[in-house]
């Protein structure tokens, strides 16, 4: 039993750390990033649908980015939902797609990129955190229930604090080098 609520806090760490990559992909750094757009979504027939879903983005270049909708109905929808997205960027419509030229980081930018993430990967400790709190609620409930011995929800505990502990030098880890690709000119 005290193994599965082991097991099962690192999946819900390991979780967290996904959603902390895919929170920094969203982040613009120096280069062009088709995931940038992840999280943009349009009006498709009644449904709001992601970008990546009714388009493709490619990057033809290192600063550029071109969407370039499945249905081409939807290229001035898709204009609009790039704007209200606040990115920071303008579209070009060419008619067949959309252009989107990115802009050389100012310094300013970059800091309030940094601070972003820095947001994001305390949020991200704070879940971790929170899932070492639940586990070691049930550990001690377990031990309050007599199913398990005073020493052993000790150790148990212990391993669940060195399982937080590894999960936010690796939060640490990843924050560390998006700051380092934001901060690089």
């Amino acid at each position: 039993m005290p193994e599965m609520i082991m097991m099962d806090a690192e999946e819900r760490m390991e979780h967290s750390l996904e959603a902390l990559h895919r929170e920094f992909t969203t982040v613009r750094s120096g280069r062009a990033n088709p995931k940038m757009f992840e999280r943009v979504t349009v009006d498709y027939y009644g449904v709001m649908s992601p970008i990546n879903q009714v388009a493709s983005i490619t990057s033809p270049e290192g600063n550029q980015l071109y969407i370039k909708p499945f249905d081409k109905s939807l290229l001035s929808k898709l204009e609009k939902a790039v704007l209200a997205a606040n990115l920071g960027v303008t579209p070009n419509n060419d008619g067949v797609g959309l252009r989107i030229v990115l802009p050389q980081m100012t310094e300013e930018r970059r800091k309030e990129g940094v601070k972003l993430i820095h947001k994001m990967a305390e949020d991200n400790k704070v879940a971790i955190r929170n899932v070492r709190r639940d586990a070691i609620s049930e550990i001690k409930k377990l031990e309050k229930d007599k199913k398990l011995s005073e020493d052993d929800s000790a150790y148990y505990q212990e391993e669940i604090q060195k399982l937080t502990d590894r999960f936010i030098i690796k939060v640490d880890a990843i924050f560390a080098e998006k700051e380092k690709e934001i901060m690089h000119i």
